[in-house]
């Protein structure tokens, strides 16, 4: 992973983070802030996300991917055969519902980007 300034970082162990250039001279040119209380801490990191502090291992960037979030609606149908499918609404969860259908759910799917994948 090469750090970039069109992407959102946290800290390994949550913190919120801004980065301010990734350019900067030396070893770490990541350089930016992380969120400590209600103070911004100014630190820099290695192209990779290290951090330059020798006890900062809860301080290394993860990206922070987009949350998906989205209403889906459920047929559930029971028996060993049974078998469940997915719809953006429930008008059409009723539509293409078959008779042997026991349920119709509505979940939230909340997520990462790419979760799963």
């Amino acid at each position: 992973m090469t750090i970039s300034m069109d992407k959102q970082y946290r800290t390994k162990d949550g913190q919120k983070v801004r980065v301010y250039a990734v350019d900067h001279w030396g070893e770490y040119p990541v350089v930016g802030a992380v969120l400590c209380g209600t103070c911004w801490v100014t630190i820099s990191w290695r192209e990779d996300g290290v951090c330059s502090s020798t006890n900062g291992s809860n301080l290394t960037l993860v990206e922070v991917k987009p949350r998906i979030q989205k209403d889906m609606w459920l047929n559930i149908y029971g028996g060993k055969q049974g078998h469940t499918a997915a719809f953006d609404c429930k008008d059409d969860c009723d539509r293409y519902a078959a008779p042997n259908r026991i349920a119709c759910v509505k979940i939230t799917i909340d997520c990462e980007e790419g979760e799963g994948l």
